[in-house]
């Protein structure tokens, strides 16, 4: 056999032939997104083709950020608890406890696995941090004056939520910030009526 062209064209399109399928095997979401900050996530058609050993079942239903939910269920779906106290420097310490549900170190394959992923932070619905401890300092500018909602949620490494019964596995501490700042001098002319 001689190599011209030709025949060298043709090994390379038998070649992508043959490659293309396990290269697709191995990516994370069928829109090649890389984690919680990337696209839309896996179609629920996609999700036995984008990884060798399926984990759970990916809905078409999403969380309000867009993400699809993994349904995963019995006994050993992961649970999140979250408690948000005080710290001494004008924040909050929030603590996360888990059950049948470990973080994953950044920067981990994005592939499904079972029981792991980063969890999201939000605070009244807005996406704070993605922790991969189960441990976050939260500023207090972020939380000022009022009554706010602190979330943690779980994802899958693949940018899917972990969901039961097609909620999002995820639980939410309420805080209440008062003003307990001293009262400063009152500036000058303030608390008279205005002249009418």
């Amino acid at each position: 056999m001689s190599w011209t062209k030709e025949t060298r064209g043709r090994l390379a399109a038998l070649a992508v032939c043959l490659l293309l399928p396990l290269g697709a095997a191995g990516c994370g979401t069928a829109h090649g997104g890389t984690g919680i900050g990337a696209g839309a996530g896996a179609s629920a058609g996609a999700a036995g083709a984008d990884s060798p050993s399926p984990v759970g079942k990916v809905l078409d239903d999403t969380d309000d950020s867009g993400r699809h939910l993994r349904e995963v269920g019995g006994k050993d779906a992961p649970e999140v608890g979250v408690e948000v106290t005080p710290d001494s420097a004008d924040g909050w310490d929030v603590r996360l406890t888990f059950r049948h549900f470990r973080v994953s170190a950044p920067g981990a394959r994005n592939t499904a696995v079972t029981g792991r992923g980063p969890a999201c932070l939000f605070v009244d619905g807005h996406r704070i941090a993605r922790l991969y401890a189960p441990r976050y300092r939260l500023p207090g500018r972020l939380v000022p004056h009022g009554t706010h909602h602190v979330t943690a949620r779980l994802y899958a490494d693949d940018g899917t939520v972990w969901a039961v019964h097609g909620k999002p596995v995820q639980s939410t501490a309420d805080i209440t910030v008062s003003d307990t700042r001293p009262p400063g001098p009152t500036p000058a002319g303030a608390g008279r009526p205005a002249d009418g």
